[in-house]
């Protein structure tokens, strides 16, 4: 199993994660152009495709979704509030998941994970094949005792590293924003995301990649000081941004 990201930030956000025998595209905030161009970049189309799984409704994560799934004939699995949007929930090629139950898609075991987030039913997903697992966690205001349960013993992460405090108090977001971002519904800070490891099994993790890092109100260097020292080598530590997302990694 081995996962890679077209792109992660509030411009668009869009992950794959394949096996021998498939390949899933969770969540799609880019134009149809725009996939298939980041999509070769990693060496792969979108007829490569056998799913494509939403987390939530917000538009950098949902709004090429449906295009895709269109014109590339794809199944769509989402909550069904995150099915809501646009009239997904009428569209043929939408599946409903039932939120922390497993479920075998493509031949890969998926728990959709029920998070803190201002959207309509917001999951993340933990994935399992062939006893890997590998923990997709974005999009969340704050760290559960339900989320260290699910999360605990991940062999790769993507870890949301959204906010660094004190940037986003002194920075140029109005305040009801302020308040929205660093809120239990809105979006890790670097501390939060770091807090996290603390209820993982850390020498089982291949790597840790941070994600949804903010242009506005973080740097991949302020959230690293943060979450490296949770974990036993730095050098399984990677961030993820908003032009490049980040290459294949492979999960041993």
């Amino acid at each position: 199993m081995r996962f890679a990201s077209l792109g992660s930030g509030s411009k668009g956000n869009a992950t794959l994660l394949e096996t021998d025998s498939s390949c899933l595209l969770i969540d799609c905030g880019f134009t149809i152009k725009e996939t298939e161009r980041r999509m070769a970049r990693l060496g792969r189309s979108p007829s490569d495709l056998s799913a494509i799984l939403v987390t939530h409704e917000h538009s950098d994560h949902i709004k090429g979704v449906l295009p895709l799934a269109r014109k590339y004939k794809l199944p769509v699995y989402s909550s069904f509030g995150t099915a809501e949007y646009d009239g997904m929930r009428a569209q043929e090629c939408w599946r409903g998941l039932v939120l922390d139950s497993v479920q075998q898609i493509a031949g890969i075991a998926v728990t959709p994970v029920v998070v803190p987030h201002d959207a309509r039913e917001p999951c993340q997903f933990i994935f399992e094949h062939r006893q890997r697992r590998f923990g997709l966690l974005t999009d969340l205001g704050s760290i559960t005792p339900h989320i260290r349960a699910h999360y605990g013993n991940c062999d790769a992460l993507l870890l949301e590293c959204n906010h660094d405090v004190p940037m986003l108090r002194v920075g140029p977001y109005p305040p009801s924003l302020k308040r929205r971002v660093g809120g239990d519904w809105g979006h890790l800070n670097n501390e939060q995301a770091a807090s996290l490891l603390e209820s993982c099994e850390v020498p089982r993790l291949q790597h840790v990649v941070m994600a949804h890092l903010s242009e506005q109100n973080n740097t991949a260097e302020l959230a690293r000081a943060a979450v490296a020292p949770r974990l036993e080598c730095s050098e399984a530590l990677l961030s993820a941004d908003q032009e490049s997302g980040f290459d294949w990694l492979e999960i041993a």
